[in-house]
């Protein structure tokens, strides 16, 4: 039996099988290089195996690996005090991934509205939204091929369109703790909510007494060129959630509220690993860097950079939009070859993802250079040529 058949199938996976990373590249069980611009859903910040990772994993193996969380331990704190200063927003809880961090954000909501809103729980979400897998998050995701799956679904969310702020209005009822998006929709397509909506809303929830909830799974930590996607419109949220590239390739996530939403009381929230001192070792490494200023303008030149390139294939190959910010970009092809052009550029050594048939998603390094782009475009081109 192959090692591979022990596993439980919950997708269709390439033969290929990775043993090493480094930067940009993988490499397989047979030594063939890969240039990786998926980087584990967005996850890898710094690329594969970076240096400054394997000392932070090595530095605290070499202390303590894990504590009861009923403890502190000295990475925990120090990675909360630097993500509050950097969020501007005063509370940080450590999980384990992003749905948790979602889920812990839905918690947290519904236990504000029973102090302050008179028992408000609803959440108006977005059509094709993403939010994670677990019940709840599954239940404020917008997808609607969920719409029945693992039915019933938990109640407590109504779907909205994108942009469309008067549907927003209308939607508010006597049950409306607040409003939870993604500043742009990642598995959707890249889908972004214009600035102007995300001011209105910011207002409109003031007003009304509201909760603004940014699902930064995808967004934060850079993506975007700045450290969190909500600044490039200037809407800070009453909540905020990370995970992804907040580890660089560990599994760590983080739940961020202003002081006067975080109301959890002992045993409201908990979990065995969270914030443990290895992954938030890792974390403390991983932010430290990337939100230095030069690294975060090195990130939104190569967006440029990658933005503009695209756009010249677009045009010369005559596809659609190219949309974005910073390192997550999408490409429209037109029509819906996408899953064709992933497997033809994985035959090509190129990895690349397919979020929608037609179109093409881009998620690098943040440390990804120009002539690493500059490679993957030529792959990209001889692909599309031979499958549009």
């Amino acid at each position: 039996m192959q090692s591979t058949d022990a596993l439980m199938f919950i997708t269709t996976r390439p033969e290929v099988v990775f043993v090493r990373g480094e930067g940009s590249w993988l490499y397989d069980a047979q030594g063939t290089k890969y240039l990786d611009f998926i980087q584990g859903w967005a996850v890898n910040a710094l690329g594969h195996s970076p240096k400054i990772i394997r000392d932070a994993l090595a530095e605290q193996a070499a202390k303590v690996i894990n504590v009861s969380p009923a403890y502190y331990n000295e990475p925990m704190r120090k990675l909360a005090g630097l993500i509050a200063r950097l969020s501007g927003m005063g509370k940080v809880f450590f999980t384990n991934s992003g749905a948790e961090a979602n889920e812990g954000a839905i918690k947290l909501a519904r236990k504000w509205g029973s102090l302050k809103k008179d028992g408000a729980y609803e959440l108006l979400t977005f059509e094709n939204a993403f939010h994670g897998r677990t019940l709840a998050t599954m239940a404020a995701s917008g997808k609607p091929q969920w719409d029945k799956l693992y039915a019933p679904k938990l109640p407590g969310f109504r779907k909205l369109p994108l942009n469309d702020i008067e549907a927003v209005r209308a939607a508010i009822g006597p049950k409306t703790v607040g409003v939870m998006l993604e500043p742009i929709q990642g598995e959707s397509g890249v889908v972004p909510f214009t600035p102007a909506f995300l001011q209105d809303l910011r207002r409109l929830t003031e007003e009304r007494g509201l909760l603004l909830i940014l699902d930064e799974i995808q967004t934060g930590i850079g993506r975007t060129g700045t450290m969190f996607g909500w600044q490039q419109s200037g809407v800070q949220p009453d909540i905020m959630t990370l995970a992804k590239g907040i580890g660089g390739g560990v599994p760590l996530g983080a739940l961020v509220a202003k002081e006067s939403v975080a109301c959890f009381e002992p045993g409201d929230q908990g979990g065995t690993f969270n914030g443990n001192p290895l992954m938030t070792a890792v974390g403390l490494a991983v932010v430290g860097e990337v939100s230095r200023p030069a690294f975060l303008a090195q990130v939104t030149e190569n967006g440029y950079y990658l933005m503009t390139r695209l756009r010249a294939l677009s045009k010369e190959l005559s596809l659609g939009e190219v949309r974005g910010q910073g390192l997550l970009v999408a490409l429209e092809l037109g029509k819906p070859v996408g899953s064709k052009v992933v497997d033809e550029a994985l035959a090509q050594h190129l990895l690349i993802n397919s979020p929608r048939p037609a179109s093409l998603r881009f998620m690098p390094a943040l440390n990804v250079t120009p002539a690493e782009i500059d490679a993957m475009l030529a792959t990209l081109t001889t692909v599309l040529r031979k499958e549009l």
